[in-house]
């Protein structure tokens, strides 16, 4: 059965970019006679806002988005993210880090690298164990290993999963897969990234794991998000292989952009959509995704024409 899930952060009400990405994952869904899941995405504990998540909740239903089953939230499921990474701990493919952000950066400025906007500089593996671990410094984060991951092994089938194959090589780890919407897609990992964070500084759980964790242990099958989201699939089908899990299948839809080209976000201020006229603010997610205005007044009908749609042009 298709299993697709929406898993909105609440750091604030959602916005029109957001009600594109849940309308379009719900879509996806039903196109296909699935379940459809909210999973509130709260691991990141100082940039939550109380209440945000039951505005959330309310915004999708009075768009007529109900989940199939009662919501989750992530910060009731550290016990799972901890025995993930006590597993990549016991198969020497996680290690704990002592390095800052600013001795990364003083790392790759040795090397001739320096960071561009947006984008974060790639792990360096300082701290890896081989070149001689935390060398007395205190343990900051802990990382996974990608110098230990083999590059094409293969993703868990159904059945049980595999044991993670690894060797002490450093293969360049290009991760391949291909997204619904934008194609064939690739990224060396161990260049692009380096050794990325499992568990951050601060204690605080990656998103990276949780995800990855989350999404087996719900059984998704059909991951539905927006394009700035597409960088992480390489990292998240690393860690699936790294725990013998399954990789669902990837749709990335598309941004909707303020009047500055900015992408929306609530970090630049994007205002919460108003769902009071529910229909209004279905139709204005809609186009971003191709599909037509609704021929109807009523949002039962207008979602109905939409599945329609959404699996002549996706399913």
């Amino acid at each position: 059965m298709v299993i697709g899930r929406f898993a909105p952060s609440p750091t604030g009400a959602l916005h029109a970019g957001s009600l594109v990405a849940a309308l379009a994952s719900w879509l996806d869904v039903r196109a296909q006679g699935g379940r459809w899941l909210v999973r509130i995405e709260d691991v990141d504990t100082p940039r939550c806002v109380p209440g945000a998540d039951q505005r959330i909740l309310q915004q999708l239903a009075d768009c007529g988005l109900v989940p199939d089953e009662a919501p989750t939230w992530q910060s009731q499921r550290g016990h799972l993210y901890e025995a993930a990474l006590a597993r990549l701990v016991d198969e020497g493919l996680a290690y704990p880090c002592a390095c800052s952000r600013k001795d990364i950066a003083m790392a790759q400025a040795a090397l001739g690298r320096s960071a561009t906007r947006g984008v974060e500089l790639p792990y360096p593996g300082t701290c890896r164990p081989e070149r001689g671990a935390l060398q007395g410094r205190a343990a900051r984060a802990w990382r996974l290993h990608t110098g230990r991951l083999m590059p094409n092994q293969p993703p868990a089938q159904d059945g049980p999963a595999p044991t993670a194959t690894y060797s002490i090589a450093n293969p360049a780890l290009t991760i391949t897969w291909n997204d619904r919407r934008l194609g064939p897609q690739r990224q060396d990992v161990a260049t692009a990234v380096g050794d990325f964070v499992l568990r951050r500084a601060d204690g605080l759980w990656a998103y990276q794991l949780a995800v990855v964790v989350d999404d087996a242990a719900q059984g998704i099958t059909h991951v539905v998000r927006g394009e700035d989201l597409a960088d992480n699939t390489p990292r998240q089908i690393l860690l699936q292989r790294a725990l013998g899990l399954p990789t669902p299948l990837y749709l990335h839809t598309p941004l909707v952009r303020a009047a500055d080209g900015e992408k929306l976000s609530k970090q630049n201020g994007a205002e919460a959509v108003d769902t009071r006229a529910p229909l209004q603010a279905l139709n204005a997610a809609a186009a971003p995704l191709g599909l037509p205005p609704a021929p109807t007044s009523d949002v039962r009908g207008a979602l109905a024409f939409w599945t329609d749609a959404w699996r002549t042009r996706w399913c």
